[in-house]
């Protein structure tokens, strides 16, 4: 069963668009929870691989607001975890109330933990792929310099000045150096990047959730008092980044253990977007995980 279906959710200051994969809960041919597929600033098509290797499981994706299709009604700058776990409840409620399973990635899974926090009777199981908490880690003060840095960045000069710092910073190994803000940077063009400021500061990425994502403290008490069982993934390419060392400081403060995923950050892309990962036995992990 491959159909997809498109609806749109009207939640305050955003009209939401989401994707329901081969519904096989519909078609009574399964009654596993529906399995959520989120991510931030990464909107539905990064997850179509993916969600490709569950046709037995009734998929849904979605785009966040202000990001893809979710076209923001607000006028707000940024959008919070907690606003973004606002919308996955509501989300949540629009199919059916849940409990259901969710697999979140990056900035996906820092909202995933802020979801589980207030609203743990909507989910299962939560699998927190590599959240870049980089106020759990201990070189944050580094870090969320390198952050601001970022936004800095692309306030005064543009995306692609702020992009390859950006990827300087997520691909850097180990703690982030108090001078990495002032160290020698790439040209935007060496990466295929505009060197150019267009005078756009619309991108969901800097403008909308790099700050309030990175400086979000998940709520650690609610989190171990919740029914939910969260897992949190890391990536076996991506040890010493960021987001992978972030996704190891949520797991020691839940008391587990992380759980390692094939690949990197991005393990379960196919080619589409030009930065494969391994979807196949990321897919392998992930249902060994769901099933535990």
């Amino acid at each position: 069963m491959t159909e997809l279906r498109t609806h749109t959710l009207e939640v305050p200051g955003c009209t939401l668009h989401y994707d329901v994969h081969h519904d096989v809960r519909e078609a009574g041919e399964s009654d596993a929870p529906i399995l959520l597929m989120i991510g931030s600033p990464m909107d539905a098509r990064g997850f179509t691989a993916l969600a490709g290797r569950f046709e037995d499981r009734t998929v849904v994706t979605y785009d966040p607001r202000g990001i893809g299709r979710s076209t923001r009604t607000d006028g707000a700058a940024e959008s919070t975890p907690e606003l973004h776990a606002d919308d996955l409840h509501r989300l949540i409620d629009a199919l059916g109330g849940g409990p259901v399973d969710i697999f979140a990635s990056s900035g996906g899974a820092v909202n995933g933990l802020a979801l589980v926090a207030r609203h743990p009777e909507q989910v299962r199981t939560l699998v927190a792929h590599e959240p870049p908490t980089a106020r759990l880690l201990p070189d944050r003060e580094q870090a969320l310099a390198a952050v601001a840095d970022i936004r800095q960045t692309y306030d005064k000069e543009g995306f692609g000045p702020a992009m390859v710092k950006f990827i300087a910073v997520v691909g850097h190994q180990g703690e982030i150096p108090a001078d990495f803000a002032d160290q020698p940077r790439p040209n935007p063009a060496d990466f295929g990047l505009p060197a150019e400021d267009d005078g756009t500061r619309d991108d969901p990425l800097f403008a909308q959730n790099l700050v309030t994502c990175t400086h979000y403290e998940p709520d650690f008490e609610a989190l171990r008092a919740a029914p939910t069982r969260v897992v949190v993934g890391v990536g076996v390419e991506s040890e010493g980044q960021l987001a992978c060392r972030g996704g190891v400081a949520v797991a020691e403060r839940l008391g587990t253990e992380p759980v390692t995923f094939p690949s990197n950050h991005g393990g379960f892309l196919d080619d589409t977007f030009g930065a494969p990962g391994d979807p196949d036995n990321f897919a392998v992990t992930l249902r060994q995980v769901l099933a535990a």
